[in-house]
């Protein structure tokens, strides 16, 4: 356990990544805007640790890692084996007495149960023991502003069940000028506990960059990521007078992968695995190409740049299509589906964006981290005054 004692409402966060860090993110940014306002926080995760997460004015617990298996509903330690029931069993010991040292006022969940249910094992014994407790502490979901479709039945109505049971607040990370709750979750009317919307978890403004592009390219994880890469590599040599370009791969193309990149890459392209400063230079570009994941689409909309989404929709995802299209509709974005990602179309499509004029400026309210603690004190002093 990690970090320094405070004297304010005790916060008990519980976040899982499994694949990329965007819930982690999403989740330090409220964990330190809470303790900005003067709550004694304890984040636990059981991810793959990276580093600077959840950041250092936090407590931090760290379960057993695991990571999505084959199949993503399976779950696979650091090693690639499959979990087993004494993992299981030993995650979930650990995670209650986390619980009960912490003795919370608050706890928060992210994602479940909207999303995460490979976590029952361990999060259904938390539900249990949060509601044994008297006076039970506030128990609160954080969702994003999109959720991923459910083709499976019965699972929209087993996510009501545990909601109308157990939870108190649902706190959804959205402006519902964007998007509300019940666009992607049918059953939102039937939820009984109070749902709030406390806008977009964006990062603070960024400093003035260092650089300027004109075309600034960030490839997300996996076979995704993989393609982009190389079609940026190949388009950036078809566009006639492209300027300056930067590429940034992420950590996970391989060295092969990243070597190959850059000996192909024509001399206006810079190509790059990790730029710490990466959200200010989106405040410097002319077009952003990127997938549309939550906390890249929140860094573009806070620098308001152009914007040329490909959205993630492999193994049928639907949360980033949704967003790409519902930021194409209000003016913010062109959108380039992943499936006609080409290194020709891709060409065209940045050229087509980067002659449009620049977006225009949107009023969607980016301080959800701030508007998260506000919101808890809130509930927090309502609970204590009652």
């Amino acid at each position: 356990m990690a970090g320094s004692a405070m004297n304010g409402p005790r916060v008990f966060f519980y976040v899982q990544h499994l694949l990329g860090i965007g819930h982690l993110a999403r989740a330090s940014r409220i964990a330190a805007a809470l303790v900005e306002d003067g709550f004694d926080v304890t984040v636990v995760t059981g991810g793959v640790p990276i580093r600077g997460f959840p950041g250092p004015t936090v407590r931090s617990v760290a379960l057993p890692a695991v990571v999505a298996g084959e199949g993503f509903s399976a779950l696979a330690d650091l090693q690639g084996n499959a979990i087993d029931d004494a993992f299981r069993q030993r995650r979930r010991d650990l995670l209650l007495a986390a619980y009960r040292e912490c003795r919370p006022d608050i706890v928060i969940v992210e994602a479940f149960p909207f999303g995460r249910r490979q976590m029952r094992f361990e999060l259904l014994p938390l539900l249990e023991a949060i509601e044994a407790i008297v006076p039970k502490p506030l128990l609160v979901t954080s969702v994003r502003d999109i959720l991923q479709e459910h083709a499976k039945p019965g699972r929209n109505e087993e996510t009501v069940e545990l909601l109308n049971r157990y939870f108190d607040l649902v706190m959804v990370h959205a402006d519902p000028k964007f998007a509300t709750l019940d666009e992607t979750f049918p059953l939102a009317s039937s939820i009984n506990c109070e749902v709030a919307y406390t806008g977009l978890v964006a990062a603070p403004v960024p400093p003035s960059p260092s650089q300027h592009y004109d075309v600034l390219i960030s490839a997300g994880g996996g076979a995704a990521g993989r393609d982009l890469v190389k079609a940026a590599v190949a388009a950036a040599r078809m566009v006639s007078g492209a300027g300056n370009w930067a590429l940034i791969t992420g950590p996970n193309l391989s060295q092969s992968e990243f070597d190959a990149a850059t000996q192909e890459a024509p001399s206006g392209l810079s190509i790059f695995r990790f730029r710490e400063d990466f959200a200010s230079l989106l405040a410097g570009a002319r077009l952003s190409v990127s997938q549309a994941g939550y906390n890249t689409v929140c860094d573009i909309l806070r620098g308001g740049c152009r914007s040329l989404l490909i959205p993630f929709a492999a193994g049928g995802e639907t949360e980033q299509t949704f967003r790409a299209t519902r930021l194409e509709r209000l003016g913010f974005a062109g959108v380039l589906s992943e499936k006609d990602l080409t290194p020709d179309r891709l060409a065209a499509a940045i050229t087509s964006v980067l002659s449009a004029p620049r977006p225009p400026a949107h009023s969607l309210d980016l301080e959800g981290a701030s508007r998260s603690a506000k919101l808890l004190r809130e509930r927090t002093t309502l609970s204590r005054s009652a």
